[in-house]
């Protein structure tokens, strides 16, 4: 057990988790946290949507909303991180309490309704950080009264496509009513139509990655995946938070409204990554989230179908140096199995997790 483990989780936990998690980006910005030099191996280098990512462990977004800390993560060993979500105009989230742990299970239910301080906020804060080195990618989202969503998303990349590394257009929380609406048939259509049609008369224009949610039947994985067939998306988030119990149904907390993220959600978002790789064409990379808690998760979602992956609920749990230990985790068991790169594994058990049923 390390010091984090032994000490700093302890007294993060004798808070409530909202103040504990601004504890956390308060110490990250006044430089508290040591840095956690990255693992540097060629091996855990790639490509991707045109972006050189330094490793495959990133750092999703929910954590750094407002854009505060990007370098500070970045120097945790994070391959890249992700900041937002960020709507168009602040907004205070859903009443408190809103964020509980499962500590035993490693997960977290969330219901914060994108609470963020807004475009102007954040594009003050990425234009102070311009220039400089990592990958910083820019979650995008919807005012929770807005008449128009789209219009929403439209704005996000009209004010940070300057800025951006890449976007990531966030319609799969729960805790917004009517977003994930937007993962269906036409609304989806229009949705990415508009968002390439402003992303064509920015200034840059970055990769653009589609976040879905894991709770999906597979009639509505085959309709979403024609839809981003016939798409210029630069690849696809699997998956979001999800609205299901299943492995927590008796804990004090499973009744509480929601998404669960963390450990829990590993097995649902992984089969749903493995069968969005199954439908969607090869040209789309995925990225896989959930569950990601150590080398082993990590691997596993690589072998499902994804090219890099994310995590944020598990750093709750495993500290600060998450992003190092698994790239270790990784680079030790590319040794040992004799593994090349991160993309000679990708997919190898795609057809193996796809078909795993799901309780809900």
């Amino acid at each position: 057990m390390n010091l984090f483990q032994a000490l700093g989780r302890r007294a993060l936990f004798s808070l409530d988790p909202e103040t504990a998690h601004g504890v956390s980006i308060m110490a990250l910005k006044n430089g508290l946290l040591p840095p956690c030099p990255a693992v540097s191996d060629p091996r855990l280098a790639m490509n991707l949507a045109g972006l050189d990512f330094p490793n495959p462990v990133g750092l999703a977004a929910g954590y750094d909303k407002n854009a505060e800390v990007a370098d500070a993560i970045l120097k945790l060993g994070f391959g890249f991180t992700e900041v937002g979500t960020i709507t168009p105009r602040p907004q205070p989230g859903n009443p408190k309490p809103r964020l509980f742990r499962l500590i035993e299970e490693r997960g977290v239910i969330n219901r914060l309704g994108f609470n963020n301080e807004g475009h102007a906020a954040a594009l003050n804060r990425l234009e102070a950080r311009r220039n400089r080195p990592g990958i910083a990618g820019v979650n995008i989202g919807a005012n929770k009264d807005s008449e128009d969503f789209v219009a929403d998303y439209v704005q996000g990349v009209k004010t940070f496509s300057h800025l951006a590394s890449y976007f990531t257009v966030n319609i799969s929380s729960p805790n917004t009513p009517g977003l994930r609406n937007l993962q269906a048939g036409e609304a989806l259509e229009r949705l990415l139509g508009e968002v390439f049609e402003a992303r064509e008369t920015a200034r840059r224009q970055p990769p653009v990655f589609l976040k879905l949610a894991p709770d999906l039947d597979k009639a509505a994985v085959q309709e979403i995946a024609k839809v981003i067939n016939r798409t210029e998306l630069d690849g696809v988030m699997i998956s979001n938070t999800t609205l299901s119990r299943h492995g927590v149904e008796h804990h004090r907390h499973a009744g509480e409204a929601g998404g669960l993220s963390g450990q829990p959600l590993f097995e649902r978002s992984t089969v749903m990554l493995a069968r969005f790789r199954e439908a969607l064409d090869a040209r789309f990379p995925l990225i896989g989230i959930g569950g990601v808690c150590d080398g082993k998760t990590a691997w596993a979602k690589f072998e499902a179908g994804a090219s890099l992956v994310q995590l944020y609920s598990c750093m709750v749990y495993e500290g600060p140096q998450i992003a190092r230990d698994i790239c270790r985790d990784l680079v030790a068991r590319m040794d040992r199995e004799a593994v090349s790169s991160i993309g000679e594994i990708t997919g190898r058990k795609t057809a193996e997790w796809a078909a795993r049923d799901l309780e809900n």
